[in-house]
């Protein structure tokens, strides 16, 4: 800890978090939320100005949005006021038609039966209202305004009671409190899943009641700069959870575990555990979804700061199988373990993997093998060379004209015969009879007398013009210069290891003509 503290500063110091989990972090100051874990936005708005009449153009709205204790008190003033206009009107009719003095004169038809002040017609009004019709409170047909009055009272009272009713309706119903059994994890978490660094976070829905096509987004809140100067306090920017693949879709029956791959696409590309405890930002996690029993649509809203961002940690499982039903456990809900996790960014891990490895460079030894392989191999153009050059040269006078008309008409069996013999190594010709005939005889003497006169007539066979044979081609493809090596002369040939002489080999017709000459 003594040479943390010297690395990093006297601020630099152990952070003990209620996850069981201990790491180093320096010391922050709390700062202000842009949603706080509630869902609720810190935003106020002030200095509108002429702008506040719009909020009495949606009068509906602005009445549901307020708070309860202003909504009731709304709604008990309204009824008030309203009855206590309407009973005025009724006095006022009774005062001006005289029907206050004549009160207990039954001779006397007034407006209003029974109406005497303005307690009895504040309790017409109630009884009309409400439509109780007690039987004593009524209206006679000597009124005609009294009659206006009353069709004026029904309408009014039918749309108060739909405005204020529904904007209670509407008040009460309201999917908000649903978003109160949606459950965000306390912390986001960053570690590796399917060999790719990913920040996770953790859903849940403590109802049975299930969110119809549940979806899930985030937002990354972060002040930056543009490249022309301009500054853009609380930028959004858009993080993915799978909107491309489908994942962003929930089935929300179960704690799901929401993961945001971190790739060059990802605002996160560049961040590491270092710089993690230097960065300012916010993320906003958006989960919406349609109530099952009453058809509405919820959002539930959290946030995660830099200081609930755990590098290196994973979320605890919660799902276990019980007899005949999977259980959760809420208690593990919010746990982490740490796990281990590399401290660099993936822009600093795709870098490292961009730099040519040693093993990946060709070495000399490996060249030069490939390269003395390759010499081996014979091609078909050298043997048009060599046929050319032993044209030219006058060489098919060496041999009987019928050996030459065999030698011409045979050009593409004698380039077969050339490539079976640079696929085998272990032969270098295929018989002896397609050497000259001096070299038959020497090979079938022995001794090292034999071996040495063999190497010397090879060397004058190299620098003679070459025929048509194989075993002449394979003498123009050697070097100028042999080694003190065996000569190319398979000295191991059948014809040569099975002892007596050549020529009995041969065919009689070639023995003839090797015998002429």
């Amino acid at each position: 800890m003594a040479a943390l503290r010297r690395k990093f500063g006297e601020d630099y110091q152990v952070v003990n978090t209620n996850r069981a989990t201990t790491f180093s972090a320096p010391v922050k100051k709390k700062r202000q939320r842009f949603v706080e874990k509630n869902g609720r936005c810190n935003v106020q708005h002030g200095n509108l100005g002429g702008e506040t009449s719009r909020y009495l153009s949606d009068l509906f709205t602005t009445l549901v949005d307020l708070k309860w204790r202003w909504n009731l008190l709304i709604f008990i003033l309204t009824y008030t006021i309203a009855w206590l206009v309407m009973a005025s009107m009724w006095w006022i009719i009774a005062y001006i038609r005289g029907d206050l003095n004549h009160g207990h004169d039954s001779s006397y038809t007034p407006c209003v039966a029974n109406v005497y002040n303005f307690p009895s017609a504040f309790l017409f009004f109630i009884e009309t209202e409400a439509t109780i019709g007690y039987g004593y409170r009524y209206i006679t047909e000597k009124c005609p305004e009294g009659i206006i009055l009353f069709l004026f009272q029904s309408l009014l009272g039918s749309i108060v009671d739909a405005f204020l009713i529904g904007c209670m309706f509407i008040k009460m119903s309201q999917p908000k409190k649903r978003a109160e059994t949606l459950m965000f994890s306390q912390d986001a978490v960053i570690s590796q899943r399917d060999g790719k660094l990913c920040l996770m976070f953790r859903v849940g829905n403590l109802r049975n009641s299930h969110m119809v096509s549940a979806q899930i987004r985030c937002k990354l809140i972060k002040s930056r700069q543009t490249p022309e100067g301009e500054f853009l306090p609380l930028d959004q920017c858009e993080l993915d959870v799978g909107f491309g693949t489908g994942a962003d879709q929930l089935f929300l029956v179960s704690p799901l575990t929401i993961c945001h791959e971190i790739n060059p696409k990802s605002p996160f590309f560049d961040l590491s555990q270092r710089s993690l405890m230097n960065e300012q930002f916010e993320i906003v996690v958006i989960l919406e979804g349609i109530v099952e029993t009453t058809g509405m649509t919820c959002q539930a809203r959290t946030s995660y700061t830099e200081d609930e961002v755990l590098w290196g940690h994973r979320f605890l499982p919660v799902m276990s199988l019980e007899e005949g039903f999977f259980r959760v456990d809420y208690s593990q809900f919010h746990s982490t373990f740490e796990v281990p996790t590399p401290p660099y960014s993936v822009k600093e891990h795709e870098e490292k993997n961009s730099l040519p490895s040693p093993l990946s460079t060709p070495t000399p030894a490996l060249t030069e093998s490939h390269g003395a392989r390759r010499d081996r191999v014979f091609s078909v153009d050298c043997i048009n060379t060599s046929e050319e050059k032993s044209r030219h040269g006058g060489t098919g006078g060496r041999l009987p004209s019928k050996l030459q008309r065999m030698s011409s008409s045979g050009k593409e069996d004698l380039q077969r015969k050339v490539l079976l013999l640079s696929s085998q190594h272990s032969e270098k010709a295929c018989s002896t009879g397609d050497l000259p005939l001096k070299l038959q005889r020497l090979s079938s003497s022995s001794g090292p007398e034999a071996e040495n006169r063999l190497q010397l007539k090879s060397l004058k066979v190299g620098f003679e013009p070459m025929t048509q044979s194989t075993g002449d081609l394979y003498q123009h493809s050697l070097p100028p210069t042999l080694s003190p090596s065996p000569s190319p002369v398979p000295m191991h040939s059948p014809l040569l290891s099975s002892g007596g002489r050549p020529e009995d080999n041969l065919p009689a017709k070639l023995r003839k003509m090797n015998a002429d000459r």
